[in-house]
């Protein structure tokens, strides 16, 4: 029998295979994290009628003479290339770019995937279209909202609707921004009493609302207060001392043991050169139940530098609750560490910690792969961080249909970890298109065809020519 015959139809099984790789790639153009696979042919063995010969003084070298028999597939090799993000709008919706899968689990087994396409079932499992648990690690601790520990074994994430956030009872209280160096101070008072007149001698400390001294009880109903730049303010509240600033109001919003709020009212007043006074506006608060809650706090004298940093001043606030919902009485440490005190308008404000119960709102990822849960209390959470996995070898996963793959002989080994560490990138609310070029798959496809068409026709000679041989019998 020819050669060429044998040739000919190696070659039409191989260009079937490449037709068939090309096909698939196609038909999942559109399919989420799809990568497309291409064929490559390398020559079969030779035949060799002649080896090659050295040169000699008398005759020169000559090349062997062989003759091929054929072609074979050497590899079918999987492009793992980035495919475009795809914008779904669904928060749930993973895009994954670079050198990473995400890992998915099913019993004892697991598969990798770049298919992102995930939802929350009605357990608050994280899974994918088949119900595949997407693997993670879990923030384990009821108190630290931003500690996930992803040195440890990963798990099945789950974050289950109308979960709860325990609240957590304010320890401390920072005031931040600046007080105006250059504040007005009180230079002069008159006190209007109430029968009429004005207090004489002129007081040097006032509180409206109160005798204007321990020997007379008249109350004091107004005060004009002349101040260090030559304007004058009337009040009907408060209480304000000659050489002082007129009181800056503040509110610290301190949360007991049982998650309800209570505002504590502190005034902050200039008392001299780089030096302020913060005491309690006042010593018990009414709350809305009707219940008092008692207010302690040692006046905090506050400094400066001439720099206008903070040099030193702190408080400890004690609340004491009779509202008999069993709250425990608690101190709170007031920090004045980030107050500054430069030329410019007053912007003093209190950031306390503590909070009141929550229940889960709703979840967003971000680009980090990191799942945040968004109280409604307030509070942001890290529920979860997605976790990856990065092969030596990706190209040598072994596919399992469902856009899953499996670790091979070939593949590597798993490292597990996290999107930024391995410089992947995790897109939210999107998806990866197939990296199937349908204008090289085209063309790959004329390509294969044509080499189809030519093998065929080295079948049909050769079989023209052994029909010649066999006639020149008859």
């Amino acid at each position: 029998m020819m050669r060429s015959l044998f040739s000919g139809v190696s070659g039409l099984k191989n260009h079937q295979t490449r037709m068939d790789v090309i096909g698939n790639n196609i038909s999942n153009v559109n399919t989420t994290g799809f990568k497309s696979s291409r064929v490559n042919f390398e020559d079969s063995l030779s035949q060799t009628l002649s080896a090659a010969s050295q040169a000699t003084d008398t005759v020169g070298g000559t090349n062997p003479k062989q003759i091929g028999l054929g072609s074979k597939v050497s590899a079918i090799d999987v492009n793992f290339k980035d495919g475009s993000v795809q914008s779904t709008g669904i928060n749930t919706d993973l895009c994954l770019s670079g050198n990473a899968l995400f890992v998915v689990k099913q019993g004892n087994q697991t598969f990798y995937t770049r298919n992102g396409a995930f939802n929350f079932d009605s357990q608050g499992n994280l899974v994918n279209a088949e119900g595949l648990f997407v693997q993670g690690y879990m923030n384990e601790s009821a108190t630290e909202h931003n500690s996930i520990n992803t040195n440890g074994a990963t798990s099945s994430i789950a974050i289950r609707a109308g979960k709860t956030m325990p609240s957590s009872a304010t320890k401390t209280a920072n005031y931040v921004n600046n007080l105006n160096a250059t504040a007005a101070t009180i230079t002069g008072i008159s006190a209007t009493l109430d029968d009429g007149s004005t207090a004489s001698p002129a007081p040097t400390e006032v509180e409206v609302g109160k005798a204007i001294s321990d020997t007379d009880p008249r109350k004091v109903v107004a005060a004009v207060l002349t101040m260090s730049d030559g304007t004058t303010q009337t009040v009907t509240a408060g209480k304000y001392k000659q050489g002082n600033s007129i009181p800056l109001s503040t509110t610290v919003k301190v949360y007991d043991s049982l998650g309800s709020a209570h505002i504590v009212p502190i005034t902050v007043e200039k008392t001299g050169e780089n030096t302020w006074l913060a005491k309690l506006a006042k010593t018990e608060i009414t709350e809305e139940d009707g219940s008092l809650t008692t207010l302690t706090m040692t006046d905090a004298e506050i400094k400066f530098k001439e720099t206008g940093a903070f040099k030193e001043g702190s408080a400890k606030l004690d609340l004491a609750y009779s509202n008999g919902n069993g709250a425990a009485p608690q101190s709170v440490t007031i920090s004045f560490d980030n107050l500054t005190q430069y030329a410019n308008s007053s912007t003093i404000n209190a950031e306390a910690d503590g909070y009141a119960s929550g229940t889960l709102d709703t979840v967003a990822i971000d680009e980090t792969g990191t799942i945040v849960g968004t109280y409604t209390n307030g509070i942001l959470r890290r529920e979860a961080q997605i976790a990856v996995a990065q092969f030596t070898n990706a190209p040598g996963l072994t596919k399992k249909g469902s856009s899953l793959y499996v670790e091979s002989q070939n593949s590597g080994v798993p490292n597990i970890g996290t999107s930024t560490g391995f410089g992947a990138t995790i897109t939210a609310s999107a998806l990866e298109m197939s990296n199937v070029d349908v204008a090289n798959e085209f063309s790959d496809m004329i390509i294969t065809q044509r080499g189809f068409q030519s093998n065929s026709k080295i079948i049909t000679v050769s079989d023209e020519m052994l029909e010649t041989l066999i006639n020149m019998k008859r």
